[in-house]
């Protein structure tokens, strides 16, 4: 099969530091090669990947001080549109910026929402545009957009060896992320200092929380028992998550799936997490994690973390979240998404809808 992944340019896939998104289309795109599809992907040219690489601008734009990212990815999604037809499917990483060129694309497509649904300014836009073909990374993603032609839900999977299995911890708990207000590492930080157990901070401060951490945050890192390590790397990862007696993932928003919650597990480490978006999905309450609704709930679980078994953890990582399951179900979106495709001179005489013909087991299908 020829696939074109189209990846945002914001980070290098994979990124070189924090970068859910891309980080996923990389796990993807490799375990796509390594089974012998044919796979383009179109992200920045410091991308490290087995498929051919079609480099959209010369660096991840982040790492760049890209002042406009508008531009780059405009010519991106332009460079492939001229180029769909020569691709069984195309599998859009880039929100909703393809959307208007998606209904007139010449091969077809499926576009995985990476992000938050439940804006209301997205509620118009994603009225007119209800026919294309999208997929969930968690059936609580997709709530806000019910109605939309879902193509199923596919979780986010791992390399199983990505990340090794750790048997111990080294008695600390750890906050993997970014710091944000809808991440809050004040609450983590409330919890370690309630359990009297030492935290570790491995997070990364976006410009444009820079204000909100300085004002809001800073000042907690202050705390004897909080250790500040900043923004690592994926080789860090492992032994950061690993020697963790837990992660705390006290977020306050609809995750859509939430990466860091099953590195986490395939490193052994069991979550305390608040009972926000995706997280009773990826997470099952007293099995490999705590699900709280309180600083308080939180402490209390730290205490008892020790009774969920790592080994049982990492299990149902490998049950549930490795890069091959994942594959799988893209794949089977795929093959549907070709044998019910309709070319648009066929389909749209008037040129007035979408390429897509919208197919009830498509829309009815789900993954999860």
């Amino acid at each position: 099969m020829k696939i074109a992944h189209v990846s945002p340019l914001f980070e290098s896939v994979p990124p070189k530091l924090y970068g859910g998104t891309e980080r996923v289309v990389s796990y993807l795109v490799e375990e796509l090669v390594r089974q012998g599809h044919e796979v383009t992907l179109f992200a920045s040219g410091d991308s490290l990947t087995s498929a051919r690489l079609v480099p959209m601008c010369r660096k991840s734009l982040r790492l760049s001080d890209c002042v406009d990212d508008m531009p780059h990815h405009v010519y991106m999604i332009e460079k492939v549109a001229q180029l769909a037809a020569g691709f069984d499917v195309v599998h859009f990483h880039t929100g909703i910026l393809h959307f208007p060129l998606a209904r007139r694309l010449s091969a077809p497509h499926v576009t995985t929402m990476h992000g938050r649904l439940d804006l209301a300014n997205l509620k118009s836009l994603a009225t007119e545009f209800s026919d294309l073909p999208l997929a969930s990374i968690s059936d609580s993603q997709r709530l806000p957009w019910l109605f939309m032609n879902w193509a199923g839900t596919v979780y986010h999977g791992l390399p199983l060896d990505l990340l090794p299995f750790s048997e111990r911890h080294q008695g600390y708990l750890a906050f993997l992320g970014r710091i944000s207000p809808e991440k809050r590492v004040d609450r983590a930080i409330a919890m370690a200092v309630a359990a009297g157990v030492p935290l570790k901070i491995a997070a990364k401060i976006d410009k444009k929380d820079a204000e909100y951490f300085e004002t809001h945050i800073k000042h907690l890192f202050d705390h004897p028992l909080v250790e500040y390590v900043g923004e690592i790397g994926e080789s860090e990862k492992g032994a950061f998550l690993g020697g963790a007696m837990a992660l705390l993932f006290p977020i306050d928003w609809p995750e859509p799936f939430g990466l860091t919650m099953i590195e986490s597990l395939a490193c052994g480490t069991p979550v305390i997490a608040y009972d926000h978006g995706s997280v009773p999905e990826v997470l099952r309450q007293g099995h490999t994690a705590f699900i709280v609704d309180s600083v308080e709930a939180g402490a209390k679980a730290i205490g008892q973390v020790e009774s969920l078994p790592r080994r049982q953890c990492r299990q149902e990582f490998e049950r549930r979240f490795s890069v091959r399951t994942m594959a799988k179900r893209y794949v089977k979106i795929y093959e549907t998404l070709i044998s019910d495709w309709e070319p648009r001179s066929r389909q749209l005489p008037n040129g007035s809808r979408s390429t897509w013909q919208k197919s009830s087991r498509l829309a009815n299908s789900t993954m999860s």
